[in-house]
């Protein structure tokens, strides 16, 4: 579908997608700006987040030329809707869930669901996921995801849990499509100090090692 075709571009163009957890929603709109600056163009709003929902619909009404907005964590269908109807254009999940991508599908909206295993990458292409998350990458070293490319080498996949600019570059010479982001890019001082220029300046390194 086009519009799903829109997010993948921006996803590919940087390579890189942030996720937002547990921040500051009341400077949500000026840490997306700090990353547009840096060179990303796709980030997540996890569903823990208070007022997650809030903040999805703030980014996308200041920046909707710049950044693709999603959902993270998102578990069930219930929540992956009210995202959407916020202005999530993608939703992606730490588990595989069926009725979710489903979901996604019915809408236009990409799905990007958590895997773990060949079996649970075939499973999830099978239900119509455009994009499968490895999660917890950390846990695995990088030659995991040459070595599931084997076999799988049609599949788009994204690591997320431990990437850093320090094995961003080992990821993408694995064959790793894209990046997931969390921690090591959104640096919560710098947020509550307003030093988001130390935020763009990470996400520009992070850009650059993921291209």
């Amino acid at each position: 579908m086009k519009y799903k075709l829109e997010v993948y571009e921006k996803m590919m163009e940087s390579r890189v997608v942030a996720v937002l957890r547990k921040f500051d929603t009341s400077k949500a709109v000026p840490l997306a700006k700090a990353l547009v600056d840096g060179g990303i163009k796709a980030i997540e709003i996890t569903m823990d987040t208070e007022n997650g929902l809030q903040a999805i619909a703030d980014i996308r009404k200041a920046l909707s030329k710049d950044i693709a907005v999603g959902a993270g964590t998102v578990l069930d269908p219930e929540t992956g809707r009210a995202a959407m109807l916020a202005g999530a254009q993608f939703l992606v999940a730490p588990t595989l869930n069926p009725d979710l991508i489903r979901l996604g599908n019915r809408y236009g909206r990409m799905v990007v669901p958590g895997c773990m295993t060949p079996t649970e990458i075939q499973q999830a292409c099978e239900a119509g996921a455009d994009v499968i998350k490895i999660f917890p990458a950390g846990i695995v070293t990088a030659n995991f995801f040459r070595n599931v490319l084997g076999p799988l080498d049609h599949v788009t996949l994204m690591a997320t849990g431990g990437v850093s600019v320090d094995n961003a570059k080992e990821y993408r010479q694995k064959g790793v499509d894209l990046l997931g982001v969390g921690g090591n890019l959104i640096d919560k001082a710098a947020i509550a100090a307003g030093d988001f220029e130390k935020i763009t300046a990470y996400a520009a390194r992070l850009v650059e090692e993921a291209k």
